[in-house]
C-alpha cells in the first residue's frame, strides 16, 4: 500500500473514531465513567445504611411495629418490652440472690436471658421465652379485667386517677439524678427500647383498673358459717397448729469397707446402730411414762438426762399440721396431753421420742386492736441501748396520759396514732390492726391480744425485731372472726377468683408477629 494510502486511510479512521488513539481514549473515558458511576453508588448505599441505622435507632420501629396480639389488640415491641422488663424484674425481687438456684444467672441482667436455658420450662426453651410468657399472662389478666369493668360501669375515680399521675410527677427530677437527661432515657435504660413515660403511665392506669376490677369482683363473694366450717374441715388438720416436745437419738455411723476397688470407705448408719438408737429411744420414753408432771418438755428433759447424762428436750414452735414431717400422722391422732411416742426420723438414721402437748384447731377469735408505736433510737451500730429504750418508754408513757387526759374513745386514740405513730403499717389508719390471729406480731404485742381484755383496755408493751425497737401503746377495740373461717374463706376465695379468671381468660392466645424479634 502506497504512503498516500495509508495516510487517506488513517483520516479516514479519526474521522470515523476508529483509529487506535481514538479507540485507546474511548476506553479510557469508559473507564472513568464507570468508576464514577461504582462511586455514585457506593456513597448512595452507604447513606442509605446510615440513614437505616439512624431510622433503626429512632425507637420508630419499637412503637409502629406489632409484637404480639392479643385478643385482638396489637402490642408493640416497646409495650411488650415493658412487660417483659417487670415479669424480669419481679422474679428478681422475689428471689434475689437465690435465682442462680433455677439456673437464672442474673449477671448480665436482662439481656442474658436469651442466652440461657429456663429450668423451669421445657427442655430447649430460655429464659427469655419463661418472662415472655409471663409478660403475656400478665397482658392477657390485665386485658381480661379492663373489659370486664368496662362491661360493669367500673372506673377510676379522678381522686384514683390523681394518685396515679402524682407517682409520675417527680419521675423527671427523680431520672436526672439517677445521670439520665430525662425520664424516657431512664425508662428506656431500664426497660427497654421505645419504652416512655407515656406506655409506662397508660399501663399503670390499665393495671389500676384492673385491680379495681378484681377487688370488687371479689368483695361479691360471701360464705355462711357452715360453708367455712366445712372448708376448714376438708382440711384434715393441715393448718391446725401442734405443741409437742422431742428428744432425738441419731445412729452411730460407723466406716464401711467398700466392695469394689480403689472406692473410698463411707460413714454408714448400720442395722445395729440403728437397732442401738431405738433402744435408747425406748428407754427414754419408759423413764418418760414413768416421770410426774403435767410439764411435759420438763418430763421429757429429766427422762432424757436420766439415760444420757447432761441431755435435754426440745419443745416445738408451734408447728402446722402440714410441716409435721414423720411425726404428722402420730400427732394428728386422737392425743392427749402427755402422749408419747418413739418415731423413726424421715432420714432412716435415727429415732426421736415425741411428747403431746396440745392442738390449736384454729377455733378461736382473732383480735382487733389499735397501737402506737415509739421507737428506740438506735446507735452508730444499729444496737439500742437502754437509755434509748427508756427515752421510748417515757414518751410513750406521755402519749398514754394524753390519752387518758382526754375523753379515752377509740376515735381520739385513733388520732392520737395518726398523730404519733411510727408504725408506717398502721399511722395512716388510725393504728388499727384486725383479725389478728396467734403469733402473729412480736411476743408482748401478741400478749396483750389474746389475755382477755375488754373493749377499751389499754397498756404499754415492749417490742423488738429485726427492724426496730420500742414501746406499743395498745387499745383493745374487740374480738375478730374466727381464724379458722379466715383460713377457710381464704381458700374458698382464692379457688373462686381462680375459676372466674380462668373463664373469663379463654381465647386470650398471643399471636406473635415479625417484630417480637425486638423485644428483649
Amino acid at each position: 500500500m502506497s504512503a498516500s494510502t495509508e495516510k487517506k486511510n488513517r483520516q479516514a479512521a479519526r474521522a470515523a473514531g476508529t483509529d487506535k488513539k481514538t479507540l485507546a481514549a474511548q476506553e479510557e473515558a469508559k473507564k472513568r465513567a464507570k468508576s464514577r458511576r461504582n462511586w455514585t453508588l457506593g456513597t448512595i448505599g452507604v447513606v442509605l445504611l446510615v440513614a437505616l441505622i439512624l431510622f433503626l435507632n429512632s425507637g420508630f420501629l419499637y412503637t409502629h411495629t406489632t409484637a404480639a396480639t392479643i385478643n385482638g389488640q396489637s402490642y408493640s415491641p416497646a409495650e411488650l418490652n415493658y412487660y417483659y422488663a417487670n415479669q424480669y424484674n419481679a422474679f428478681i425481687k422475689q428471689y434475689g440472690n437465690y435465682a442462680g438456684i433455677f439456673g437464672l444467672d442474673t449477671s448480665s441482667g436482662l439481656a442474658g436471658a436469651a442466652g440461657q436455658s429456663c429450668s423451669l420450662l421445657e427442655e430447649g426453651a430460655t429464659w427469655k421465652d419463661y418472662f415472655l410468657q409471663s409478660a403475656y399472662a400478665q397482658i392477657e389478666q390485665n386485658q381480661a379485667l379492663v373489659n370486664y369493668a368496662k362491661e360493669n360501669g367500673i372506673t377510676l375515680t379522678d381522686e384514683e386517677l390523681a394518685e396515679i399521675d402524682a407517682d409520675f410527677a417527680d419521675m423527671e427530677t427523680y431520672a436526672k439524678t439517677m445521670g439520665f437527661s430525662s425520664a424516657d432515657n431512664y425508662l428506656e435504660a431500664n426497660y427497654g427500647n421505645g419504652v416512655d413515660s407515656d406506655i409506662v403511665l397508660s399501663a399503670a392506669r390499665e393495671s389500676a383498673l384492673a385491680s379495681k376490677a378484681y377487688s370488687q369482683y371479689q368483695e361479691t363473694l360471701s360464705y355462711t358459717d357452715e360453708e367455712l366450717e366445712e372448708e376448714y374441715q376438708s382440711f384434715e388438720g393441715i393448718y391446725d397448729y401442734f405443741d409437742y416436745a422431742y428428744f432425738s437419738v441419731e445412729a452411730t455411723k460407723v466406716t464401711v469397707e467398700p466392695e469394689t476397688e480403689g472406692e473410698e470407705a463411707t460413714e454408714e448408719v448400720t442395722e445395729e446402730t440403728l437397732a442401738a438408737a431405738k433402744e435408747t429411744a425406748d428407754e427414754i420414753m419408759a423413764a418418760y411414762k414413768e416421770a410426774e408432771g403435767e410439764d411435759v418438755l420438763q418430763r421429757l428433759s429429766d427422762a432424757a438426762n436420766a439415760v444420757i447424762a447432761g441431755q435435754e428436750a426440745t419443745l416445738s414452735s408451734r408447728a402446722s399440721g402440714g410441716s409435721l414431717g414423720a411425726y404428722q400422722e402420730w400427732l394428728m391422732g386422737s392425743r392427749k396431753a402427755g402422749d408419747v411416742s418413739v418415731i423413726e426420723d424421715s432420714d432412716g438414721e435415727g429415732y426421736t421420742v415425741v411428747a403431746f402437748i396440745s392442738r390449736d384447731d384454729n377455733h378461736y377469735a382473732t383480735a382487733r386492736v389499735r397501737h402506737i408505736l415509739v421507737k428506740a433510737e438506735a446507735d452508730a451500730d444499729g444496737n439500742y441501748t437502754d437509755k434509748a429504750k427508756e427515752t421510748a418508754k417515757l414518751r410513750a408513757e406521755e402519749i398514754l396520759a394524753e390519752f387518758n387526759a382526754g375523753d379515752k374513745t377509740e376515735e381520739s386514740f385513733a388520732a392520737l396514732a395518726e398523730q404519733y405513730s411510727e408504725d408506717e403499717g398502721s399511722n395512716t389508719n388510725g393504728g388499727l390492726y384486725e383479725n389478728v390471729p396467734k403469733g402473729q406480731m412480736v411476743e408482748e404485742f401478741d400478749a396483750f391480744c389474746f389475755e382477755g381484755h375488754k373493749k377499751g383496755d389499754t397498756a404499754i408493751v415492749y417490742g423488738e425485731s429485726s427492724s426496730y425497737a420500742g414501746y406499743h401503746v395498745m387499745y383493745y377495740v374487740g374480738e375478730g372472726e374466727l381464724y379458722s373461717n379466715l383460713i377457710a374463706e381464704n381458700s374458698l376465695i382464692n379457688e373462686a377468683m381462680s375459676e372466674w379468671m380462668n373463664a373469663m381468660l379463654e381465647g386470650y392466645e398471643p399471636s406473635t408477629g415479625f417484630w417480637l424479634r425486638l423485644v428483649g
